[in-house]
């Protein structure tokens, strides 16, 4: 009997160049968690601390990290052109509401909207 190991397809993330600079800035426990939320969403699965982004097409998701009292974003694509693409990053210190702020959603729509054209065509 032959057994076939199945081994794991996890596709490459890509990042837009502005995003990864700000993702830099973010603590290194915070990247380590995040970073491995990315890597479970470029395997087909998807963290406990990502959810879908509300208002956005499917597949976009946000993942949302509470750590020394400040909220951390990643927004993500989980797919465009066979990659898991990073659109934005930001830290919410607000103390009220946990809504990801409409600015924030513009961008996302604007980088989404690029990446797509870009490569697309």
């Amino acid at each position: 009997m032959t057994t076939i190991k199945l081994g794991r397809t996890t596709r490459p993330i890509g990042w837009v160049k502005a995003v990864r600079k700000v993702y830099e800035t973010f603590p290194k426990a915070v990247r380590d968690r995040i970073n491995t939320a990315l890597t479970i969403a470029a395997e087909g699965g998807k963290a406990d601390i990502a959810k879908p982004l509300k208002g956005l097409e499917p597949g976009v998701m946000e993942i949302a990290l509470r750590y020394q009292a400040n909220a951390w974003r990643v927004v993500y694509v989980t797919e465009i052109a066979g990659k898991l693409w990073v659109v934005h990053v930001f830290g919410k210190k607000s103390k009220t509401g946990i809504k990801t702020p409409k600015r924030d959603i513009d961008l996302v729509k604007a980088r989404l909207g690029r990446l797509k054209r870009g490569l697309l065509q």
